[in-house]
């Protein structure tokens, strides 16, 4: 699907919480999209979100009934992550691709649904990893081409926020809602694929979580780097940037990003990068707009997002058990598991078919 690049997509939001009110204002502001319609369970949450945004669009508490009375360009999904796979499929079987929120799915499996739901209808599904939507990250990227094929790759991450609600109650509120930031950004900072992975976790005496707020990972990609990451969700004081703090290591020297603007490297030396025009939700809908008007594929495609969930599922289940986790038999398992769910049968052709958008293990 090629958009007209002469007029603004015309698009639906699905979701009117509070990161719904976030994509909103960016759809709003943004001169390349036009928002027809909100949709949410709650119709009066999504009224009040319209008026909050300052726009002017249909509510509806029916997606269906939104797309027939609005005919969209695209939906963009930013419910919550058990509802993604249901709202994602209504709109790709009604020929509309979709902007999502990350993660893709609560499982792994369910993600792989949605890559054959995707491939079925031949309608873009694009995941919203938004932390890699910055200038400073990519300006880091080419830092680190610069060392040659890096060694070693390390994120710390430490932040001691006070959310409420469900994530105090997770069992791995740090691994689960957060860290898929960081190793979405190691594959991409890396340009490889992770192979394995080592996990701890655990929850200090002072946590205000019940889960576990902190963990290290070591994982194995296939280029033969070590990416490590170590977290922690409960750290008063000293704070790092969401972004977290980094440090690449090659055979020609060490680069590192402090997570907000300065990059600094031994081979070319630093600088404070300025910020971006469009960086994080804003960069990921820049992204998706020029994917549906040029047809060149997304960084952010379902297809290319899965082997991120997947990390974040190897980091868990390698922290439960105490073993280290392959990826390559999460996914296959993963797959099975797709197999065995109630889908559409579109859905379930593609899932049994050899080749599903990205390199499935056998």
């Amino acid at each position: 699907m090629s958009a007209d690049p002469a007029r603004p997509l015309r698009v639906v939001q699905v979701g009117a919480g509070s990161m719904g009110l976030a994509w909103l204002r960016t759809l709003t502001a943004s001169a390349d999209v036009e928002l027809v319609g909100v949709a949410d369970l709650d119709a009066a949450r999504a009224e009040a979100a319209v008026r909050a945004a300052g726009a002017d669009a249909k509510v509806d508490a029916s997606l269906g009934r939104l797309l027939a009375a609005t005919e969209p360009d695209a939906v963009v999904n930013v419910t919550v992550p058990a509802a993604h796979g249901e709202v994602n499929i209504e709109a790709l079987f009604a020929g509309i691709p979709v902007l999502c929120e990350k993660p893709a799915a609560p499982t792994l499996a369910e993600a792989l649904v949605q890559v054959a739901a995707a491939e079925a209808a031949g309608r873009l599904l694009m995941i919203s990893q938004s932390r890699r939507y910055f200038a400073a990250l990519a300006e880091y990227r080419r830092r680190v081409a610069e060392l040659g094929p890096p060694g070693l790759l390390t994120t710390e991450f430490f932040r001691g926020p006070r959310f409420g609600g469900f994530r105090d109650e997770m069992e791995q509120p740090l691994l689960v809602d957060m860290a898929i930031h960081a190793f979405d950004a190691a594959r991409h900072l890396l340009g490889a694929e992770p192979v394995s992975v080592m996990c701890e976790s655990w929850n200090p005496a002072w946590s205000w979580y019940r889960g576990d707020a902190v963990a290290t990972a070591s994982f194995l990609f296939d280029s033969g780097a070590r990416y490590l990451f170590t977290g922690a969700w409960c750290a008063d004081g000293l704070e790092t940037s969401w972004n977290g703090r980094w440090r690449a290591v090659g055979s020609g020297g060490t680069a590192t990003w402090d997570g907000e603007d300065r990059v600094s490297s031994s081979v070319s030396g630093a600088a404070d990068v300025p910020r971006g025009t469009a960086e994080q939700i804003a960069g990921a809908l820049a992204e998706f707009v020029a994917a549906l008007r040029t047809g060149v594929e997304s960084s952010g495609a379902i297809a290319r997002n899965v082997r991120s969930l997947a990390m974040v599922e190897a980091a868990v289940r390698s922290a439960e058990s105490g073993t280290r986790v392959r990826i390559d038999a999460l996914l296959a398992q993963a797959h099975r598991d797709a197999l065995a769910l109630p889908v559409r049968e579109e859905i379930r052709a593609r899932l049994a078919a050899a080749d599903m958008g990205f390199d499935l293990p056998r």
